[in-house]
């Protein structure tokens, strides 16, 4: 018994030690980094990462745990001061697009969590509910307030925030975020046709 506990010390170990070499190197460097590399970084024999993560996306999503929960509370946050009254739900949600982009530029984790999280669902319903449900009331109470244009899904702003130039510089993230949330805006009670022309 005592060496069964042993071992499954040793294995708890090398599973954090191989998630915390994951999320550091996934936030320096993106989902491109190596399961080898993190594997080394973990000091840890690659058979030892794939007997925790049989595949690189099973680590990934593992890794990004800590990133969705920081979304969600990030999320949540803001539409608590909305339903408490705090702040206009407008407000809340520009402030919201300017920490996602603001925070991705400087955290990669961050940025492949939200992408994941629009795109592909890895993450368990729960998890995955709780941002989407308070961008979505987010939403719907700005548009019930006025300020947000009626046609706006929660997909438009996955869309939008997913073409963000995370990578730009201070100054041209600003820029972005000043035209993306224009179109948001109610003012704008009709959009332009951004069909191709016909000779085109």
């Amino acid at each position: 018994m005592t060496q069964d506990r042993t071992l499954r010390a040793d294995a708890a170990r090398n599973r954090a030690k191989i998630l915390e070499s994951a999320r550091e190197l996934i936030t320096r460097h993106g989902a491109d980094v190596s399961t080898d590399t993190i594997a080394q970084a973990a000091g840890v024999a690659a058979g030892t990462l794939y007997r925790h993560f049989p595949s690189k996306s099973d680590l990934i999503s593992a890794a990004l745990q800590g990133s969705l929960e920081s979304l969600a509370d990030i999320t949540e946050t803001a539409w608590a001061r909305v339903e408490q009254g705090q702040s206009p739900a407008m407000e809340e949600f520009r402030a919201l697009a300017a920490t996602y982009v603001h925070t991705s530029a400087q955290d990669h984790a961050f940025r492949l969590t939200a992408d994941r999280l629009a795109e592909e669902h890895r993450f368990s319903e729960g998890q995955m509910q709780r941002a989407a449900d308070a961008g979505r009331r987010l939403v719907e109470r700005a548009q019930q307030d006025g300020d947000m244009h009626p046609d706006v899904t929660i997909d438009d702003v996955y869309l939008l925030l997913h073409a963000a130039p995370v990578d730009a510089v201070l100054a041209t993230r600003n820029r972005w975020l000043t035209l993306m949330l224009a179109g948001f805006d109610a003012e704008r009670r009709e959009w332009p046709d951004a069909s191709p022309h016909p000779d085109q």
